[in-house]
């Protein structure tokens, strides 16, 4: 156990160094191209901070294990909205007053209404993927051009930002992603033997810090925003990421194998998934800063939810 706990701790560390620095690098790279950095954490940031989703809903695909593909993807777009948005607002006021979000969040909401309609006449195959991808071009398509569009818009005159080089914001970027992909790897990791050796079961290990484990890298991302005052880079992260669940991350496991959609999720999660979705009403439409209170809800609905499955 000793070891594991090395484990837990240098996954502590590399989680903290990765999501520093890729908010560093985002920051830096939407001075350097004149763009949002609402953008950037639409697409680079949430892209990055989903690889571990990917891999797991790709690799349980491959072993024809659809409910792990599956609900990894429903259980980290639920614990994105109500942990990785409740647990920064505990440590640091996200002030997403500041900022206009409405696009990309009437976006998720689409992609959410999508997959749940795709989910009542699946199994998902590879049709229900090219769909899925599809949306995802289209995403990506009209983040590019609110990006052009902003950027025209700017003075001609105004200097571009010099601040940091070119090869530095890529170091903190790719630096910043390998961070977090290490860091959870090791921490999930140690943190599982540990539970093993304490004899908690592998249904709460897989519930728990499985699904959780898969979001550390858009958790520890959130709280280092939060704590920079870059709520722009919080909310995309966590808006981007569940887009890209949905559309990239099922939409390339869909045209690997077919997924038959367990009745769990038909009947629960995926309401529980939209439901939680549309908690984000007031902080998106009325421009509401997302304090300690509304921390201390979205955690506690986390809780609940969780006690909900294992109960």
């Amino acid at each position: 156990m000793g070891l594991d706990l090395v484990y837990v701790a240098a996954g502590l560390a590399l989680l903290v160094f990765g999501g520093d620095a890729l908010v560093k690098g985002a920051v830096a790279l939407a001075l350097r191209l004149g763009i949002p950095a609402l953008i950037v954490g639409l697409t680079v940031v949430a892209f990055g901070t989903s690889a571990p989703e990917l891999l797991v809903s790709v690799n349980a695909a491959l072993q024809g294990q659809a409910g792990i593909a599956l609900g990894n993807v429903v259980g980290s777009n639920i614990a994105n909205i109500l942990l990785i948005l409740g647990l920064p607002a505990l440590i640091a006021t996200i002030h997403t007053s500041q900022i206009d979000t409405r696009r990309g969040y009437l976006v998720m909401l689409a992609t959410a209404v999508l997959f749940i309609a795709l989910c009542f006449v699946g199994p998902l195959t590879w049709w229900h993927g090219l769909i899925l991808l599809t949306g995802l071009a289209l995403s990506l398509w009209d983040n590019l051009r609110q990006a052009r569009a902003h950027r025209d818009s700017q003075p001609d005159d105004l200097p571009a930002d010099d601040h940091m080089a070119g090869w530095k914001i890529a170091a903190f970027i790719l630096g910043g992603l390998v961070g977090l992909g290490f860091g959870a790897d090791l921490l999930v990791g140690g943190a599982i033997n540990i539970a093993r050796a304490l004899g908690i079961s592998e249904t709460v290990i897989g519930l728990t810090l499985v699904a959780i484990g898969t979001s550390l890298p858009e958790l520890v991302t959130s709280v280092m925003a939060a704590f920079r005052g870059q709520a722009d880079v919080a909310m995309g992260n966590v808006i981007g990421s569940n887009t890209f669940n949905v559309l990239a991350i099922l939409g390339i496991t869909g045209l690997i194998a077919p997924m038959p959609v367990p009745d769990q999720l038909l009947s629960f999660d995926l309401w529980v998934m939209l439901g939680v979705s549309f908690l984000l009403v007031p902080f998106v439409f009325f421009r509401r800063d997302i304090g300690k209170l509304a921390g201390i809800g979205l955690v506690g609905g986390y809780v609940a939810y969780t006690l909900a499955l294992v109960a």
